[in-house]
């Protein structure tokens, strides 16, 4: 599937980044640890491809109020501001990359934070 691909490459890409599943779908950590994005395909049939990922203080409410057909709250984690980001839609992959080192940034230790650019 492209867009996992894509998603993969995004998040490989960052310092100490691993991969392994949790609940069944690919996920993305911070030196094995800290999760910084989750690949959500079709999740308890909600008909959506898309990731999950942890975001700055009222993002998740601005792109959610703003654009409802890219962006929404993600069960279980929305509560603590995560952002559900769409990949069934129409992707900017510049700006999805940016939301992925966003989430990187908010979880990575320090040190890893600051070689992101």
């Amino acid at each position: 599937m492209r867009q996992l691909d894509a998603l993969r490459k995004l998040c490989l890409a960052l310092p100490e980044a691993t991969e392994r599943l949790s609940h069944g779908s690919p996920a993305w950590f911070v030196r094995g640890k800290k999760t910084f994005v989750m690949f959500a395909d079709d999740h308890h049939g909600d008909g959506r491809l898309a990731f999950w990922c942890p975001a700055p203080p009222g993002a998740q409410e601005e792109l959610v109020r703003t654009e409802p057909e890219r962006f929404f709250r993600p069960a279980y984690v929305g509560h603590r501001g995560w952002l559900g980001v769409r990949l069934d839609v129409d992707v900017d992959w510049g700006e999805i990359d940016r939301i992925v080192r966003d989430a990187y940034r908010l979880v990575a230790p320090k040190t890893l934070a600051a070689l992101v650019d």
